[in-house]
């Protein structure tokens, strides 16, 4: 019952006492590494929400990324100013799988599970990461988050198989409207052949 209020309070940020809560944390955060290891999730019910489980084997760690497009230098020779390619240039990734794959690296022996929004400021945004231990006897165990110990998901958050992966590529869609989009956006003109 407590997690239904926690995600009441989350939803309207600045609304609930979050917003303050939040304004102290961020000066923390601001100070500590891009990718840090935390104890337990700062939103507990999302977590849970999202494969979350206080047990061996699950990590949770905080990544802070720069928010804003792409940071593109102008070209030293001359061209006028829409040829530049300079403005308006967006990435082909959002900045939450950005930060799953920065986990994943800072973390090589971990699969990421899921992840989620905690907090942004003008210059940043932070997402907590979950991520699996594959070769933890409880994790092997568990029925729940056992599939994650198979070969094929290895590597999930390069691959773009976590759920930030997926939307990206547009394949959270399915049926009438999405017949175009399988195998995948990216994919293009090879899932022709």
């Amino acid at each position: 019952m407590a997690y239904k209020y926690i995600a009441e309070e989350w939803a309207n940020p600045e609304k609930s006492f979050v917003d303050e809560l939040m304004r102290q944390r961020l000066v923390e955060w601001r100070k500590q590494q891009t990718v840090t290891r935390i104890e337990r999730p700062t939103r507990l019910d999302r977590a849970r929400k999202l494969g979350y489980k206080a047990k061996q084997g699950f990590v949770v760690s905080r990544v802070r990324v720069r928010r804003g497009g792409l940071r593109k230098q102008r070209p030293r020779s001359g061209r006028r100013p829409k040829r530049m390619g300079v403005h308006k240039f967006k990435p082909a990734k959002s900045l939450r799988l950005i930060a799953e794959e920065r986990a994943a690296r800072k973390f090589p022996n971990l699969e990421v599970l899921n992840s989620y929004w905690v907090g942004e400021d003008g210059r940043s945004k932070w997402f907590e990461v979950i991520m699996v231990d594959p070769n933890s006897p409880v994790i092997k165990t568990d029925k729940d988050v056992s599939w994650i110990t198979e070969k094929q998901h290895q590597g999930r958050a390069f691959r773009s198989l976590t759920s930030a992966g997926k939307k990206i590529r547009s394949l959270q869609c399915k049926g009438r409207g999405a017949e175009k989009v399988r195998p995948s956006r990216r994919k293009g003109a090879k899932g022709a052949q």
